[in-house]
């Protein structure tokens, strides 16, 4: 086993009578991995994050960057998604950068069908085609707003390093225990150990693979693809959530325009397997080829020239549809913050702030995690492996 140069300085600090910070391992570079690193540092703990590909790879570059305050209301998730929004709304202030914060609209409606008389009105909305009946306003700059979800994360994740936070590209491949007591004291990276105090499991749906090392119940991925495009100043502030259908098949588009020029257009999700590396999620070309031929009927800016960029995600889900956050059962020392399905980049950072006084206090002030303690959920039954 190898150990690096700032182990070797830890050790020796620690053996002649040094007090240094609590040391944690981030693996996951995505939303939530950066904000639980931003929250850590400013608890003074020694923050390690371990990434494989880079910053926001996956849903945490893909997503839709919606927040709502209170479209979780009546369920466990709502105080949560109330403090995250209120959090969203101060970091601007705290954090250098811009990832396009912006208060807005969102409406609720419906493609108009060839029967329907109000195929031929115009839209409410000036760049709409005139199929598009907007039926309900649902969220108002109060209550709904939007970021740019890679540049949000990137912006986060370099907030940290700045405040002392590190970043190593490489691939999780373990926890390394002590021998004699089993007990957590680092991570496997490749065939390197980082030690630690604390490690946190932030690989979203990809915090399955971690299952072969701890107690962590089944998680599920949600396939989403998106369309991006460049719509300039022309689009409004609003955020649509429509119904449609095509090919007799009744389905959702929602419709996120950003302060940055693009407007971002996803539909069709579905429950699929996923590849071992997100360097390798690919849009399915059937899925794409209905979501283009719907945007194209959305509005004439969504020309086939205007695409910036066709791609997918996988969102992590749990059994019950609440997030895994908190300590890993059976094992002190290990945390597990993931399974925010379509609310991560929303939910991102009041979770990374309760997780980081967990860590650093042993409770939390703003949020109740027991109700997405992993606890809850029936672990997978897997053999439980050593880091070599």
């Amino acid at each position: 086993m190898r150990w690096n140069a700032a182990i070797r300085a830890r050790l020796f600090f620690q053996a002649y009578g040094g007090k240094q910070a609590m040391r944690v391992v981030i693996c996951g570079g995505g939303v939530i991995g950066a904000c639980t690193a931003y929250f850590l540092r400013r608890h003074g703990a020694e923050v390690i994050v371990v990434e494989r590909t880079e910053v926001a790879a996956a849903a945490s570059g893909k997503a839709g960057g919606f927040l709502a305050r209170d479209w979780c209301a009546g369920t466990p998730i709502d105080a949560l998604a109330r403090r995250s929004f209120a959090l969203h709304a101060q970091l601007p202030k705290e954090i250098a950068g811009d990832w396009g914060y912006r208060p807005m609209n969102a409406y609720s409606g419906y493609v108009a069908t060839d029967d329907d008389a109000r195929r031929t009105t115009s839209s409410a909305l000036d760049w709409l085609s005139d199929s598009i009946v907007l039926a309900q306003r649902i969220g108002t700059p109060e209550s709904t707003a939007i970021v740019h979800p890679r540049k949000f994360t990137s912006a986060v994740m370099n907030a940290a390093i700045a405040q002392g936070a590190e970043l190593r590209h490489g691939r999780f491949t373990g926890i390394a225990r002590d021998a004699d007591r089993g007990a957590v004291k680092g991570v496997g990276v490749e065939d390197d150990v980082i030690e630690a105090d604390a490690v946190v499991i932030a690989m979203g749906p990809w915090s399955l693979l971690a299952a072969s090392w701890m107690s962590l119940p089944a998680l599920h991925a949600q396939n989403s693809p998106s369309i991006l495009y460049d719509t300039g100043t022309k689009v409004s502030a609003d955020a649509l959530f429509l119904d449609t259908e095509i090919h007799g098949h009744a389905t959702s588009i929602e419709v996120f325009p950003r302060p940055d020029g693009s407007t971002y257009v996803t539909g069709f999700p579905d429950t699929s397997a996923f590849p071992t590396d997100p360097a390798d999620v690919k849009p399915d070309p059937y899925s794409m080829k209905w979501l283009q031929q719907i945007s194209e009927q959305l509005s004439p800016l969504f020309r086939p020239e205007k695409i910036m960029a066709k791609q997918a995600c996988f969102r992590p889900v749990t059994a019950d549809g609440l997030p895994l956050i908190g300590r890993v059962p059976q094992d002190e020392g290990l945390y597990v913050a993931t399974g925010h399905s379509v609310w991560g980049i929303l939910n991102a950072p009041a979770t990374g702030e309760a997780l980081a006084e967990l860590i650093a206090e042993g409770a939390t002030r703003n949020v109740d995690l027991a109700p997405f303690d992993p606890a809850r959920l029936k672990p997978l039954d897997l053999p439980r492996r050593r880091w070599r």
